[in-house]
């Protein structure tokens, strides 16, 4: 994983409530390999309709996406942020997120912001009257800037550690292993 600390860039508005694993990536991928490039496979049936947001130019480097209340809500499946991540998404704002979701985002190097709702009308309405807007989100404030404001999230401690070093829980505990193995050297017979 690359650490994330700051990301500024467009942003791609998806002001839908309630989208779901199968709709970021249809379950007939589900087979696949994580080697391969999910990203084309991100929305794959929304995307057969040429005005969906994702086929817009000017979202093709769009590293932020915001979406509408309760997005990644669904199956447990990591492949929905496989998807996102492997398209160049690296974080998604929103008023809430699956639950299963949020967790596999944060184990895979995707940043989920949870923002209030009124605060994420604020940033859909920015990129409504400018769709180049960029926005800004850094992570170790954990502040999200946009032309309406600036505005606060929260995230745990552990998850953000590991965002910011760009390990997993694998990583993290690897780069423990010399206290691990003092410790298993007490306990030899």
């Amino acid at each position: 994983m690359e650490p994330l600390r700051r990301i500024e860039s467009t942003a791609m508005a998806l002001p839908r409530a309630n989208v779901d694993t199968d709709q970021i990536v249809p379950a007939r991928y589900l087979k696949k390999p994580r080697s391969d490039n999910f990203g084309d496979y991100l929305f794959k049936d929304l995307r057969n309709d040429p005005n969906f947001v994702l086929n817009r130019p000017e979202h093709c480097s769009a590293r932020i996406l915001v979406a509408g209340a309760n997005f990644g809500c669904g199956s447990s499946r990591e492949h929905a942020v496989w998807a996102l991540y492997d398209w160049g998404f690296r974080t998604a704002i929103a008023p809430s997120f699956g639950d299963i979701f949020a967790s596999n985002a944060l184990k895979n190097g995707f940043l989920p912001v949870t923002l209030a709702g009124e605060e994420v009308e604020r940033i859909l309405a920015d990129l409504g009257r400018a769709p180049q807007a960029s926005l800004a989100v850094d992570l170790e404030a954990q502040t999200v800037s946009s032309p309406s404001g600036r505005y606060s999230f929260q995230i745990a401690p552990f998850p953000k550690r590991c965002l910011l070093e760009g390990i997993d829980e694998l990583g993290y505990t690897l780069g423990h292993m010399e206290q691990v193995a003092a410790f298993e050297r007490q306990y030899e017979p």
